[in-house]
């Protein structure tokens, strides 16, 4: 990142054309910069409509809606803003000209203005992650759980967590410096302990189904699994609504792994192709049918498509198996034994077989508490509360006051560096890579 203290800009609205760009300027220098390019500040928080122009020429390059938030109540914490431009590839790129020739203005990074609304405390990282998983988002569902994480479902909780783990801290410390004071009760041990316990309890309670919170983001995983020719590159198509995969007759045609993400019913959900399972001497082969069998293995629905072949469900442990009969409209279905008989190629049966798939995505996200944990890094800050707390518990039972206060604040420092109050500087270019400039 650069300078904090510069003044940034960034195009934050799509790429043009379009009805309307969004140009936004944060930083000490934005008054002045909107001073230069329309002649004068407007009321905060009021749109004006102003014509913009090269201040070193006179130039009118657009007649747009300027807006103006002076710091620190903005999006940033710091004075801001923005022009509401008409979209063309000129307007846009004239204007981005112009701000990059005043004094103190430098175009933003990515994530830069997220960034330092995280560093003036308008977000805490939590939420900031929310952001990210909400422009991300691709189904409802993965919508409303970023939503929630941006307002601090996560971050409001875990910081009364940690104001709860602060008070039992204090406690302990108190009777530990005090110790010898009259006015210092004898027993403050007792109530941090309660604390303590409580909190575990609440945490751990929270961690509950935490993977199926974090598997929201990515999706729910299903492998199209069988013998060569069974018509799995068929039925992805069939069930992607276009062409992703190579149909042929020829045995051993797919041999990596295809994938396809869908929205069904609002879930986001992954289907794989994966190659015909047999035994082969094509080296090749034999390499997209290991891929298979591992990408198969690490699913969390598989279908086995087949007319004659059966499923070895061992090969697949605890994971929810279903069997899929295809090409009835050539075999016929005679009394099978098959969850669903289908037709990939003409449509047969597809209606029920995408039903099931959405209630089974439904079922198993609705299973989650919330989308309170929704991240691989908050699930390990909370087991790190969790395993301080019960250490802390059981360093109380022997008395060893010294090391119960050093496990609770070992527990405070976990929620902390969840939601950034404390020593997050190694994560925060990790989070923020992934936004794009202007955000």
């Amino acid at each position: 990142m650069g300078d904090a203290r510069d003044t940034i800009f960034a195009l934050s609205s799509g790429r043009p054309p379009a009805a309307i760009a969004v140009v936004r300027i944060s930083g000490p220098q934005a008054g002045p910069a909107l001073r230069s390019v329309i002649g004068r500040v407007p009321e905060p928080r009021r749109a004006a409509l102003a014509r913009i122009k090269d201040p070193a020429t006179g130039d009118i390059i657009d007649e747009a809606l300027a807006l103006w938030f002076p710091g620190p109540n903005s999006e940033t914490g710091e004075d801001t803003v923005e022009l509401q431009l008409h979209g063309g590839h000129a307007v846009v790129a004239g204007v981005l000209r112009v701000l990059g020739q005043l004094d103190g203005l430098r175009m933003a990074e990515p994530g830069e203005f997220t960034r330092r609304a995280f560093e003036s405390g308008r977000l805490d990282l939590t939420a900031v992650e929310g952001l990210a998983d909400l422009i991300g988002a691709e189904t409802e569902a993965q919508r409303q759980q970023a939503f929630r994480q941006m307002k601090g479902l996560l971050g409001h909780r875990a910081e009364t967590w940690r104001g709860r783990l602060i008070q039992a801290l204090a406690l302990v410390e108190a009777r530990i410096d005090f110790s010898d004071e009259a006015d210092v009760p004898e027993d403050l041990i007792g109530p941090a302990m309660r604390i303590a316990g409580e909190l575990r309890d609440e945490i751990a309670a929270a961690l509950v189904g935490s993977g199926r919170s974090e598997r929201l983001r990515d999706g729910l995983t299903v492998a199209i699994a069988g013998p060569p020719n069974a018509g799995k590159s068929t039925l992805i198509n069939r069930l992607a609504k276009r062409d992703v995969a190579i149909v042929s007759p020829i045995a051993g045609t797919t041999r990596d792994v295809i994938e396809v993400h869908l929205d069904l019913g609002g879930y986001p959900v992954t289907l794989l192709d994966t190659a015909g399972i047999r035994e082969s001497q094509d080296i090749i082969e034999q390499e997209g049918v290991r891929r298979a069998r591992a990408r198969a293995a690490g699913a969390d629905l598989i279908l086995w498509l087949t007319s004659d072949v059966p499923v070895d469900r061992d090969d697949y442990g605890d994971k929810s198996v279903w069997t899929v009969r295809n090409k009835i409209d050539v075999a016929g279905d005679p009394q099978s034994t098959a969850d669903f008989a289908i037709s990939a190629t003409v449509g047969t049966g597809m209606d029920a077989l995408v039903a099931a798939l959405g209630a089974f995505a439904k079922r198993y996200f609705a299973s989650g508490e919330a989308g309170i944990v929704t991240r691989e890094r908050h699930r390990r800050g909370l087991e790190d509360t969790v395993d301080a707390l019960t250490r802390a518990l059981a360093e109380g039972a022997s008395g060893r006051e010294d090391i119960v206060a050093e496990e609770l604040r070992r527990g405070a420092l976990a929620l902390g560096r969840l939601t950034g109050r404390v020593d997050v500087e190694d994560i925060l270019d990790v989070i923020f890579r992934d936004f794009c400039i202007g955000k």
